[in-house]
């Protein structure tokens, strides 16, 4: 038997009371002892683990990867172990953990899975400190991410795509200073992405030999293809075969520093800071259920 302490965001898309209850009452017919909390504003994500801890619960969080953003930090410092159960947009860290996305298969994880250790990323950005578990990306993309929070009508699952397309056609290339472990790389491009996983932006295989856990982070510099071209590549992202381009650089380290004029980092699809930022590994941060 487990205590279980279900978090979810009551606001998020396809996440509503009767999701979070039918989690529930699956757990407490397992045998669980199961509480639901919901988290109305990221404020609120520091107590509610803070509590989860004291309580000796495991967290069960019901969200995607920009909930489960909202939760890196607290979840570091209070070394809470937690399943996630991928309901989101983009469910990008699901992906690459193999964790289920049929609902059903990923609830059974969420109580008999073992605890493993995952990477997690650091963030400094002038006097702000930040976490992020995926991906953090300065850039088109960051565009693109902005684009997706702000759609409302459009269907779900078009709104990577359609941001993509959208940005690739609107976005300026410009000039990038990014530093891995002391050396320098400076490049006209379109972004420069920390990857501690494979996928970002929805099934996007941006760095193909990404592990999450080798406490390693996989940095893949963009550079400036004209649009036509650019165009033409963005489906090999989806496979991962763009690394093989001329415009494409891949370099491994454990802290990164990317600096660049009018750009915006952001990290797991949310903002986190205007550049510059700088991004360390921090090996074995996350205890996940996997």
């Amino acid at each position: 038997m487990l205590r279980l302490h279900v978090i979810c965001n009551p606001a998020a898309r396809g996440v509503d009371d009767a999701l979070v209850q039918r989690v529930a009452t699956t757990l407490r017919s397992d045998g669980h002892v199961v509480r639901v909390s919901r988290c109305r504003a990221v404020a609120a994500a520091e107590d509610l683990i803070a509590d989860t801890a004291a309580r000796q619960e495991r967290a069960v969080l019901v969200g995607g990867d920009g909930f489960l953003h909202t939760m890196v930090g607290p979840l570091i410092r209070h070394s809470v172990d937690f399943a996630l159960l991928p309901a989101g947009r983009g469910n990008d860290f699901a992906r690459e953990l193999a964790i289920p996305t049929p609902l059903q298969a990923a609830i059974h994880l969420a109580s008999t899975g073992a605890v493993r250790p995952v990477d997690a990323l650091g963030v400094q950005a002038g006097a702000g400190e930040y976490f992020a578990a995926t991906s953090v990306y300065a850039g088109i993309d960051s565009q693109v991410s902005q684009v997706v929070n702000g759609y409302r009508r459009v269907p779900a699952a078009v709104h990577y795509p359609l941001a993509a397309v959208t940005s690739i056609l609107t976005f300026p290339p410009r000039d990038y200073r990014v530093e891995v472990d002391g050396v320098v790389h400076e490049y006209a491009g379109v972004s420069a992405i920390v990857a501690n996983g494979g996928f970002y932006g929805n099934g996007m295989h941006i760095a193909p030999d990404a592990v999450p856990d080798d406490g390693w982070l996989d940095v893949v510099l963009l550079g400036a293809p004209n649009r036509a071209r650019f165009l033409r590549l963005l489906p090999t992202v989806y496979r991962g075969t763009h690394v093989s381009q001329p415009e494409v650089t891949v370099l491994r380290g454990r802290r990164v520093r990317i600096d660049s004029n009018g750009v915006s980092a952001y990290g797991d699809g949310e903002f986190i800071a205007e550049l510059p930022v700088t991004v360390e590994i921090l090996p074995g941060a996350l205890r996940v259920v996997r």
